[in-house]
């Protein structure tokens, strides 16, 4: 596990871009962490680095958005679907053309590929945050080494 210590949002706009030069199709990113760690501010610089023009924002109410970049950013937040047990079709974007992020997935933690690059952010102070990222499987653990 590699663990990088955020101190700005310049910081985790760095980090964010910098994954995002690693990222290649069909890629699988769980981001794990409090309300307010700052999962979706992450998420906003990768996508600025996947190239995505739009503003993006926490898809907690629609479950998913999909974002247009050098590649497709989908973006799940999986927060709302505590309980349900029912396949909901996630594996045609975890077997994409893009990169997927998924926030809260230890609510469909049956559905989610093995292999992934898992990031925990846990704040620090109002500025501050860690960043724990491990890759599990080959080609992420090799990012996790790149980082």
């Amino acid at each position: 596990m590699k663990q990088i210590k955020i101190h700005s949002l310049e910081e985790t706009e760095a980090l964010g871009l910098r994954i995002a030069s690693l990222m290649e199709p069909g890629m699988l990113i769980t981001l794990t962490g409090d309300l307010g760690a700052g999962k979706t501010t992450f998420t906003k610089s990768l996508g600025k680095g996947l190239g995505v023009k739009k503003t993006i924002n926490s898809p907690t109410f629609t479950i998913l958005k999909i974002y247009q970049g050098r590649m497709p950013l989908y973006h799940m937040d999986v927060y709302r679907l505590e309980g349900i047990e029912q396949d909901l079709g996630f594996e045609e974007y975890f077997e994409s053309d893009g990169v997927c992020v998924v926030e809260w997935p230890n609510f469909i933690e049956d559905q989610l590929p093995k292999n992934r690059l898992e990031i925990d952010i846990r704040r620090m102070d109002e500025n501050s945050r860690v960043f724990n990222i491990s890759g599990i499987g080959e080609k992420y653990s090799k990012i996790e080494g790149e980082l």
